[in-house]
């Protein structure tokens, strides 16, 4: 549970408040991909909130989302974990995971593990999406 709270609390560092209604938004950092985040359901009691979070590979074929993660922000709890990553990654520490850890278990330490590292590495990079008027920005995932 140490995870899931420090996760969220680099996830509040990096949204910003939390924002009603639907959220798409890109973040950009000098040296680094553009960074997506879009809400992809939020509980009518607003107990939860689960995002999407990704890098998005625009390339001559269909675009690709990697590491695609799915989150979910326990907003009472003050928690949140990843409840679903990309079956098909194209970077090698992530298909080693996904490889490697086969119980479920191990597979939502390996998830959560690696979006603590993530987000230390977006932090690290100057990514944020405060101040980022969500409402209005046209450049968002599909």
């Amino acid at each position: 549970m140490a995870l899931y709270e420090s996760n969220y609390i680099k996830l509040v560092q990096l949204l910003g408040e939390s924002r009603k209604g639907d959220v798409e938004a890109v973040s950009r950092a000098p040296g680094d991909l553009p960074l997506y985040l879009s809400q992809e359901a939020q509980d009518a009691k607003r107990y939860t909130q689960d995002l999407r979070l990704t890098y998005l590979f625009r390339n001559a074929g269909p675009d690709v989302a990697d590491p695609d993660l799915q989150l979910r922000l326990y907003l009472d709890a003050r928690m949140a974990e990843v409840r679903g990553w990309a079956d098909h990654h194209r970077h090698g520490v992530l298909l080693h995971l996904r490889r490697c850890y086969g119980r479920e278990l191990d597979r939502r330490w390996a998830r959560n593990m690696m979006l603590s590292k993530w987000l230390d590495y977006l932090l690290e990079r100057g990514h944020s999406f405060r101040g980022i008027n969500a409402f209005e920005l046209a450049d968002s995932p599909a």
